[in-house]
C-alpha cells in the first residue's frame, strides 16, 4: 500500500527516513524527482509554504516536514513497534527525533554546506557548528555504550530519525581521527546503514577518508598589458616529445600504502587455499588439512569473547551483532578467518568464536574496527593446540553446545 508520493531530489537521506520508516510498518511511497526550479512555483507554495522538499503530497494529507513524513508512516499501522508501546518508550523515541533535529540536523546545516560552497562561508559560524555537533556526538556515544538501540531492543523510530540525520556526516566529515573519537556512534550508524531496509533506500554509503574543507573561490586575474612586438612563435614539438613531456607532466600516484603484514616473512599457508578448503569440504577434512598445513610461526590463533553477553537479548539481534563486526573488518579479509558463533536462546545467549590471524600480534586492520573493544581477544599458544583442537573444531563445524547461529568471516 502507497501512502502518496514524495517529491525531492535523489539520494536525500530525509527521503530515505520516510521511506524506511513506512517500510518498517510493511507500507511504502511513490518517490518524484522533483526540479529545484519548481519548488518557488506559487502552485507548489501554495501547498507547502517553506517551499523546499522533501514533501509528501497524498489525497488524505500533504506535508512538508521530513520527520512529520515518517512519523505519519510509522503511525499509519495501530501499535506500530517502531513508536513504542507504552507511553515512556514513545516519550523517549519522540526525545531523541527532536534530538536528531535540533542537536545534528540543524547543526550540519551550518557546518557543511559552506564547505560545499552551497550556503555563504563563515568561519567562526561553521566552526562552531562543528563544535555543537561534536558534542551531540558526545552525548550519544556515551548513551550508546550500553545500547545497541537508542530504545529498547530493536529498531524504532527514533533510529531511523538519527541514523539517517548521520548520512551526510559521515560523509562528508566525519573522517577517521574524529571517528575514533566517538566509537559506539560509528558501530551504531554502520550496523543501521547495512541493515536490509536501511540499505534499500540509502543505497552504499562509504564512510568519510578525507573530509571536505573551505576553498576560497579564485580570484580573477586581471587582464596583462599586451606587449607591442609579436610574440615568437613556438618551435612545435615532435610527438615523442610531446608525450615525454606529458609524462613528466603528469602528477605521479602516490604509492600504493601497505599493510604491515605484507612486510613478514612468507608463510607456506595460503590463507586463500584454506578459506577455500573450508567453504568446499566437510569440516573434518578441512580441518585434518589445516593441522597439517598450519604455520605457527606465521599466523596465530585467537579465542574471541564478546565482553557484554549478560546484556544480550534475542539471538537474531546477537547474530546481527556479529554482522555488523565483520561488517568493519573489511581490511582484514586478505589477513584472517574467523568462526563466530551465538549459543544459548533468547534473553540467555553469548557470542564467542575462533580467528586465525596472519602474525603474532591482533593487526590494526582488526583492532582499528569501532567495536573491537566489545571482544576479549586471546591468543592460543603453539603449546595449547592439542587441548584446544576438539574445542576448535566445534566451533568451525558450528557443533558447540547450545548452538543457536553464527556468521564465518572469510
Amino acid at each position: 500500500m502507497t501512502l502518496g508520493v514524495l517529491k525531492s531530489y535523489p539520494g536525500n537521506p530525509n527521503v530515505a527516513k520516510a521511506q524506511i520508516a513506512a517500510a518498517y510498518v510493511g507500507l511504502d511511497y511513490d518517490f518524484e524527482n522533483f526540479p529545484k526550479d519548481q519548488m518557488k512555483s506559487p502552485d507548489f507554495i501554495a501547498k507547502f509554504p517553506m517551499g523546499k522538499v522533501p514533501v509528501l503530497s497524498s489525497p488524505s494529507v500533504d506535508l512538508f516536514e521530513s520527520s512529520a513524513i515518517g512519523f505519519y508512516a510509522a503511525s499509519a499501522k495501530e501499535n506500530s513497534p517502531i513508536l513504542g508501546l507504552t507511553h515512556i518508550d514513545k516519550a523517549l523515541i519522540f526525545q531523541w527525533v527532536l534530538f536528531a533535529e535540533s542537536e545534528i540536523s540543524a547543526n550540519y546545516r551550518e557546518w557543511v554546506p559552506p564547505l560545499r560552497g552551497i550556503r555563504p562561508y563563515v568561519k567562526p559560524a561553521v566552526e562552531a557548528a562543528a563544535d555543537r555537533v561534536k558534542r551531540a556526538l558526545g552525548a550519544l556515544n556515551s548513551v550508546l555504550e550500553t545500547k545497541t538501540y537508542l530504545v529498547g531492543e530493536s529498531v524504532t523510530y527514533a533510529d531511523i530519525c538519527v541514523a539517517t540525520s548521520l548520512v551526510n556526516l559521515y560523509t562528508f566529515v566525519l573522517d577517521k581521527p574524529i571517528r575514533d573519537q566517538f566509537k559506539n556512534v560509528t558501530r551504531y550508524y554502520t550496523t543501521l546503514i547495512n541493515k536490509e531496509l536501511f540499505k534499500k533506500y540509502l543505497g552504499e554509503r562509504p564512510l568519510c577518508e578525507t573530509p571536505l574543507k573551505y576553498t576560497p573561490p579564485k580570484k580573477e586575474k586581471k587582464p596583462t598589458a599586451v606587449s607591442a612586438a609579436p610574440p615568437t612563435p613556438k618551435k612545435e614539438a615532435t610527438p615523442a616529445k610531446k608525450a615525454q613531456e606529458e609524462e613528466e607532466a603528469a602528477p605521479k600516484p602516490p604509492p600504493k600504502p601497505k599493510s604491515a603484514l605484507d612486510l613478514l616473512p612468507p608463510s607456506p599457508l595460503k590463507l586463500d587455499e584454506w578459506k577455500r578448503m573450508y567453504s568446499n569440504n566437510d569440516t573434518d577434512v578441512a580441518m585434518k588439512w589445516f593441522w597439517e598445513n598450519f604455520d605457527p610461526e606465521g599466523y596465530s590463533i585467537w579465542k574471541v569473547d564478546y565482553k557484554y553477553n549478560d546484556e544480550l537479548t534475542q539471538v537474531f539481534m546477537s547474530n546481527n551483532l556479529i554482522g555488523g563486526f565483520f561488517a568493519r573488518l573489511e581490511r582484514a579479509h586478505k589477513y584472517a578467518f574467523g568462526s563466530m558463533l551465538v549459543t544459548g536462546t533468547n534473553n540467555n545467549n553469548a557470542i564467542s568464536g575462533y580467528f586465525v590471524i596472519r602474525g603474532q600480534e591482533v593487526p590494526f586492520e582488526i583492532y582499528d574496527a569501532a567495536d573491537y573493544e566489545s571482544y576479549n581477544f586471546v591468543k592460543i599458544e603453539p603449546s595449547q593446540y592439542e587441548e584446544k583442537k576438539d574445542e576448535i573444531y566445534k566451533y568451525m563445524a558450528w557443533e558447540v553446545d547450545g548452538f543457536a547461529d553464527g556468521k564465518v568471516f572469510k
